[in-house]
């Protein structure tokens, strides 16, 4: 096999076993809860060996880390329509619906648990929450940029994002767009 044959190819194998191996973690935070299951069990529902898992994410909390952010980035994406309102009722109602949506209560929880959970846990939810922060401060940077006057990164997640984790913590739901709607109207 030549040296580029070796190469990793996008969403060849090694695309493959991270999708199953998130989607194993997903699966068993929906069963269990956060903290009963093991790298092993993860390994087996992806039908990889323990040593991949290790290998690729070294912890399991790295690896629940990257499959909340990654299931955040793909659902909730930061939007740019052209105004702050607008990315900003864009952006909560993809949030809403992925939390609302089958594997959403399973991965709010699991964004809650890794702070709670050791050294490595406490780690990998604070890189979680700040790549999420950045993510949101370029949001409002390209808000600014525009001449539009934008919050803080802190005051999305305290009127718009909060509300909405708490309300589904709690199972208090439906995230209604007129809610939605209204969250982002109070903040700005």
């Amino acid at each position: 096999m030549s040296e580029g044959q070796r190469a990793r190819r996008p969403g060849g194998r090694s695309a493959r076993v991270a999708a199953e191996v998130h989607q194993a973690v997903t699966d068993l935070i929906s069963e269990r809860g956060y903290g009963n299951f093991t790298v092993g069990e993860v390994a087996a529902r992806a039908g990889v060996a323990d040593s991949s898992v290790y290998r690729r994410w070294g912890s399991l909390e790295t690896l629940l880390s990257e499959v909340a952010l990654t299931r955040l980035n793909a659902q909730s994406p930061m939007p740019d329509t052209g105004s702050l309102a607008g990315d900003l009722r864009t952006y909560a109602a993809n949030v809403a619906r992925e939390i609302t949506g089958p594997d959403g209560l399973a991965v709010v929880r699991l964004a809650v648990a890794l702070s709670n959970n050791g050294q490595q846990g406490l780690r990998a939810g604070d890189d979680l929450r700040a790549e999420r922060m950045r993510q949101l401060q370029s949001m409002l940077d390209r808000a600014r940029e525009r001449g539009e006057d934008a919050p803080d990164a802190f005051g999305v997640l305290d009127h718009i994002l909060a509300p909405m984790y708490i309300r589904v913590l709690f199972g208090m739901v439906p995230l209604t767009p007129d809610y939605i709607d209204g969250l982002v109207d109070r903040l700005l």
